[in-house]
């Protein structure tokens, strides 16, 4: 399934509090996101990626039928990997496991690679995440190995796979 990537909008907090407001999408991520998840938690996230350097944060609301179902971004390294870009990226629960989020990230990593220096994608899903593997492994990643007790995580030290995707 096709969806579009476009640049957030104050108006998509709705949306986005909605979509993170959900223990499922929020296992997947990183414990600086609250819970509950508010429309002004979701209006600051927006504004921080609006007035983002471009060259550093590469952030997009992933959306179908016009309607914010998500987000996705690459954020560059610094010093000796600033020509390497973290990827992030979530959904809503009910969108899960229908190609949007496979088709938004292959959408993101030709953005990056035509328009910026970045030579390398990088991902580090929760090594439990086989929805996650997957959705890489689809959109062209190599499976680089695992980090042991790499993440510390609601209470818990986590494995984490790393993927990689370069430009040819």
């Amino acid at each position: 399934m096709e969806c579009t990537l476009r640049e957030w909008k104050i108006d998509d907090k709705t949306d986005l509090a909605e979509t993170l407001n959900n223990k499922n999408v929020l296992k997947n991520l990183s414990d600086a996101i609250p819970c509950p998840y508010t429309e002004k938690d979701a209006e600051n996230y927006i504004q921080s990626m609006i007035s983002a350097d471009k060259n550093d944060t590469i952030a997009f609301a992933i959306i179908v039928d016009n309607k914010v179902i998500g987000s996705i971004g690459v954020f560059r390294g610094n010093n000796i990997h600033r020509k390497t870009g973290e990827l992030g990226y979530y959904i809503g629960e009910k969108y899960w496991g229908k190609g949007y989020m496979t088709s938004a990230v292959k959408q993101i990593c030709q953005y990056v690679f035509e328009h910026t220096d970045i030579v390398r994608i990088f991902a580090q899903p929760y090594s439990y995440n086989k929805g996650s593997c997957r959705v890489l492994e689809k959109s062209g990643f190599t499976y680089e190995g695992i980090l042991k007790k790499n993440a510390f995580r609601a209470g818990e030290i986590l494995d984490t796979k790393i993927y990689g995707l370069v430009k040819e």
